[in-house]
């Protein structure tokens, strides 16, 4: 369609970049296929033109004093998850600059806050090839002792998804999978993460406004000039996090991505932090899940290329092996609880081991 399109770069000697999202024409390759190339470091990327706009902080209803419970990740509902999928599915399309993704951002918002999580709306202006547009991301943190505003220092690791759908002309394109699983399986993280209060002031949940592109996605090498389309969100939070020095304090991120699909494969690509694979691998064999999650022989440009260019390793959780991206297939029908509920429970099951110590 006009509306999208590839973009090849080399981001390792063996890697093709594909642009955002987009399904590549080779198939992922089999599970045992091993993940040789660290992802390369560049330079920061611009400041935002609009500074942060911070809501009014909320006041939890009570202070969670017990302890969370060990096995967390057995805390995560699937069924839970894919209501508040439904809940954005609902709304219809939400492209980036629609009062519909403001309905989406109250519904996060309000999901978020009855849990106990402080949200932050950093709010800032972009040029597009379609004009100056307005984005919001979505950052949600939590404290222990209910303290507002929630102090922005004691953060590791970094939780993320995008919750805009991609604009089309010619087909009612509602994004259950592309952004609708991420964002409502991060609203259900959100909740378990309370249950632990220690762990969740560790986590920064992040939602990036304007991962599509407008157009086309720009190659990664110029992601930095005025005119770039895609990734909006991520780019501007990873400048917020370098310009303010908050990027040192992170340990490592994790970006969900159409993870909702009945046929769940999790298509590891190959410039995925090594370590952080490893992690995660490890954490889908203790669980039982290892069988759903592959490898891929390309690289894709996602929410995370801006994260790790900033030095923060972070591995994308995205199952390209789905037909229906980007047509008006991509429905609730092709989504399980049971997918979300996998995916939820491996991260969890990571943020204990790599936090909770």
């Amino acid at each position: 369609m006009a509306d999208f399109g590839w973009v090849a770069t080399a981001i390792t000697a063996a890697a093709l970049v594909v642009t955002g999202c987009k399904r590549a024409a080779v198939p992922p390759a089999s599970p045992e296929t091993a993940i040789n190339a660290d992802a390369a470091p560049a330079p920061g990327l611009k400041p935002a033109t609009l500074p942060d706009d911070i809501r009014p902080p909320t006041k939890v209803a009570a202070k969670v004093t017990a302890p969370g419970p060990v096995e967390i990740w057995k805390e995560f509902s699937g069924e839970r998850a894919l209501e508040e999928v439904r809940k954005q599915v609902e709304i219809g399309p939400r492209p980036a600059g629609s009062a519909e993704l403001e309905k989406a951002r109250t519904l996060i918002e309000d999901g978020l806050r009855r849990t106990g999580w402080e949200v932050e709306r950093q709010t800032f202006s972009n040029e597009t090839p379609r004009g100056p547009v307005t984005f919001v991301n979505l950052i949600g943190r939590f404290s222990p002792t209910s303290q507002s505003p929630v102090p922005r220092d004691t953060q590791r690791a970094i939780l993320c998804s995008h919750y805009d759908t991609k604009r089309f002309s010619t087909i009612r394109f509602t994004g259950a999978n592309d952004g609708g699983s991420s964002t409502g399986a991060l609203i259900e993280l959100a909740r378990v993460l309370a249950l632990d209060p220690a762990l969740a002031a560790q986590v920064e949940l992040v939602f990036f406004d304007g991962e599509e592109a407008f157009v086309q996605f720009t190659d990664p090498d110029e992601l930095r000039v005025d005119n770039a389309d895609g990734l909006f969100g991520s780019r501007h939070y990873a400048s917020q996090l370098r310009t303010s020095g908050r990027a040192r304090q992170f340990q490592f991120g994790i970006l969900w991505d159409m993870i909702g699909d009945r046929d769940l494969t999790i298509t590891l690509e190959p410039g995925s932090p090594p370590e952080l694979t490893r992690e995660i691998l490890a954490s889908a064999d203790a669980l039982g899940l290892r069988q759903h999650f592959g490898r891929y022989d390309r690289a894709i440009l996602d929410d995370h290329y801006p994260l790790n260019r900033i030095r923060i390793p972070t591995i994308n959780l995205i199952d390209f092996d789905y037909p229906a991206w980007h047509t008006a297939d991509d429905t609730l029908e092709r989504l399980s609880p049971e997918s979300l509920q996998k995916i939820g429970a491996v991260t969890l099951h990571h943020l204990r081991k790599a936090l909770g110590k």
